[in-house]
């Protein structure tokens, strides 16, 4: 089972905090699992930004970070400052 949580903005437009993903094979990076978010279609698109910024288990990666069954995935907007 993968947790994904949803941060700022893409929590707002996708309308959902949090989301719990039986593991599959298919999910073997980060990017695997964002392209079959995207497949959803609608909002879930935003999901495609070039600058989306991860965690996986609670440290920053990049997409190309591998998964396994039980990680805690994150996907937040980058953080702008000011």
């Amino acid at each position: 089972m993968l947790r994904i949580n949803y941060f700022a903005r893409y929590r707002e437009l996708l309308g959902c905090e949090f989301e719990r993903l039986p593991w599959q094979a298919e999910f073997a990076t980060i990017e695997q699992l964002r392209q079959f978010l995207q497949q959803r279609g609608g909002h879930w698109a935003l999901l495609a930004e070039r600058n989306l910024m991860c965690a996986r288990n609670q440290e920053l990666c990049n997409t190309a970070e591998p998964l396994q069954d039980g990680d805690e995935i994150a996907f937040f907007p980058p953080v702008t400052g000011g």
